[in-house]
Parts: C-alpha cells; structure tokens; sequence
C-alpha cells in the first residue's frame, strides 16, 4: 500500500500501545472435516478450550457455513485482503459483507433490527465510545492469543478488545493545499469550504477521535472534549467544514480534499490520489484503537468465534500492520520474531506525547458531544 510522506519508524506502535495504557484497566490447528458435530454450545462458548481443539471449531463454523459481517469498508485498514484471506481459507463459509460504510452506532442498530434473524450480524468492529455504551450486545470470548494483547486494550471479560489502531491525522490534496502545520491554519480562508470529518462523532469512532484531537491541539485535555466542539464550530462558521462523509469515491474525486481520520485510513488514498499527503501535527496526538465483539445473539456463534481467532493471528495482525495500522498484538510479535520487519519500519513517526480517552473519559465526552455537537455545526 502506499505510504505517507512522513517520517516512519517501528517505535510508533510502540508507542501507541503505551498510549493506549489509559484506556482499560496465530491460528494453529489440523483442520476438520466440513460437517461435524461442534462439540459444545457455540454460543455460550468464551475459550477455544470449550470447543476441544482449534480443529473442533473449525468444523462447527464449517457447519454452520455462514458468517455475517458489517460495517467493513474493504479499503479500510487493509479488510479487503483480510476478508479474502478468510474466504480463501474456509470455502465452506460464505461471508455476507453488510452495510459496509456504516457507523459504529449503526452496527448496534443492525443488531436490534435483526435480532432473532439470520441476517442479524454475528460480529462488530467498533469505535471504543460507542463499544462502553454496548457491552449487553456482546458475548465474552478470549482468542487464543489472548494474553498477548495488553490488558489496557481488553475488557477484562473479553466483551470487546481492541484489535488494530492508529493516529488522528489530516490528509490533504497537496496539489491544492499546503499542509497545515497547526490546528487553527484549518480556520483560514485557504481552507474555505474543504475540510471534512469520518462521520458524525456522536456515532463514528473515527469523528470522535477528531473532536478528541482538536481538544489537545486547542490547549485542553480529555476530561473536557468543549474545546474541541469550539474548534469544528468555528471552522463551521469560518465556512471551512463540510458536511459529507469521507469515503475514497469522496477524497478521489476531490469532494473532501482536507480530511481529519486515522492515519492508516489518510494513507490508503494515495492509491487513488498520488497527490494526497497525509500530517500528525506536532504536539499532543491522538491515538485509538478499535475493538472486536461477538454478537451475543449471533446467528452463526460458531463462525464468529473462528473469524474472532483468524483475526488475531500472527497472519492477520501482519495484514493489519500491511494496511498502516497498529495490530495490537506488535508488541508481542516483536518479541516472538513473528512481525514483518519491513511494514513496522515503514510505520509513521509517533507524536512527542500521544493520549487515549479513558473509560471514564470517553463516556463523559459521548454525553457532551451528544448534547451539543448539533447546535454547534448546525
């Protein structure tokens, strides 16, 4: 994938999951064959050891054959080649990819729509805010590498655990617009009616991860998000925001030329854009993860306990790591020799001093956020 014009290191995920502190306190196996018995519930199931064997599961998720995902944008932090890889793998298992450009927020909605139903999805990808205010649609489940994954980016039952993550960033079409070298340069005349968010952060991990940004690069920290509403109420109000949901098809075709997103995200659109650039600005950045759930009414609980594992697989984490982002087993593949060398080199630089939202923290910003955020952009 094309990089960033910034400087890269492998310190960064490094320092990312120090960061990440603040937040909380590879598949192996002979295959079955397709069509066995599972050897347990799957759905009450929160260790491969209560299926028997890796094989085991397998060839309950076999059984099954299905698996409903969503809100998996294929070009988001490298999923295309992630999904493939498990189509690759299990044939006998037919992914359904729902709604792939929805929020966080919405994949909860999805789930109480279609409770009951085979249509209902069987996993989620979220946003850590709107992760807090869902645990009762999760069913705990701890992967096989689990005592990889630091404690700070786990819930402690396993009800949802941070999986891959990055930086809040600002791309830019650098044909266009020089690159802003600090927070308040967005609110010239320069920027006029060019800068857009991922989504409303009310609902979307990544917008609210803006808001986040914007509060410690205006002087404030996270135990108040105001500041960061003050900063997107006067660009709105400079004329300078949009509102539009950043996609490819949106930064390709010029529609958001300034955009505010993670990271690993900015950096994918140099494939469509050899003009786009991507800045972490100096000073207090942003990190986050997103996490991994279980749908704890998941029409395929098997398969989603197997897509669960796959993920967290020496293999995966390096696609993760392929697609720009942070894979939160690094650490520990390091150590292991498992990581691919040249990706984590060609990671980009982490801030001087990098902050993530605790629990607490991330909680209070939702209630302010859904307070007044409207009033302020409207």
């Amino acid at each position: 994938m094309p990089r960033t014009a910034i400087v890269k290191r492998a310190s960064a995920a490094l320092a990312l999951a120090a960061a990440a502190s603040l937040v909380l306190s590879s598949c192996a196996g002979t295959e079955a064959e397709a069509g066995d018995a599972p050897a347990t519930d799957a759905a009450t199931a929160t260790s491969l050891a209560d299926f028997g064997t890796f094989a085991d599961l397998e060839a309950a998720a076999k059984a099954e054959g299905a698996l409903n995902v969503i809100a998996l944008p294929r070009d988001w932090a490298n999923y295309g080649e992630i999904l493939d890889l498990f189509a690759e793998r299990y044939p006998e298992i037919s992914i359904t990819e729902q709604s792939p450009d929805v929020s966080s927020a919405e994949e909860i909605q999805a789930a109480k729509t279609n409770a009951g139903l085979d249509t209902a999805p069987d996993v989620f990808d979220l946003g850590l805010t709107v992760a807090l205010q869902s645990t009762d649609y999760f069913a705990p489940y701890k992967v096989e590498t689990w005592d990889d994954i630091p404690d700070a980016l786990k819930e402690s039952n396993g009800l949802f655990v941070g999986d891959y993550g990055g930086y809040m960033s600002i791309g830019y079409d650098s044909s266009k617009y020089d690159a802003p070298a600090a927070l308040d340069d967005l609110l010239g005349a320069d920027y006029k009616g060019a800068v857009a968010i991922n989504g409303d952060p009310t609902q979307a991990g990544a917008a609210f991860a803006a808001v986040g940004l914007a509060t410690v690069q205006s002087g404030g920290d996270l135990d108040d998000f105001q500041p960061g509403i003050d900063f997107f109420q006067k660009l709105n109000q400079a004329g300078n925001m949009l509102k539009v949901d950043v996609t490819t098809a949106t930064v390709t075709s010029g529609e958001t030329p300034v955009v505010f997103d993670w990271d690993y995200l900015n950096a994918a659109h140099t494939a469509s854009n050899p003009a786009w650039e991507v800045v972490i600005l100096d000073g207090t950045g942003y990190a986050g993860y997103y996490n991994q759930a279980i749908n704890k009414d998941a029409p395929h609980p098997a398969a989603a306990r197997l897509w669960q594992e796959f993920l967290y697989s020496d293999d995966v984490q390096n696609l993760w790591l392929k697609g720009g982002a942070r894979p939160v087993r690094m650490e520990a593949m390091i150590d292991a020799g498992t990581i691919d060398q040249a990706l984590a080199d060609a990671l980009p630089e982490a801030p001087d001093e990098t902050v993530v939202p605790t629990e607490a923290q991330s909680t209070d910003a939702g209630t302010l956020l859904g307070a007044n955020w409207a009033a302020a952009v409207n």
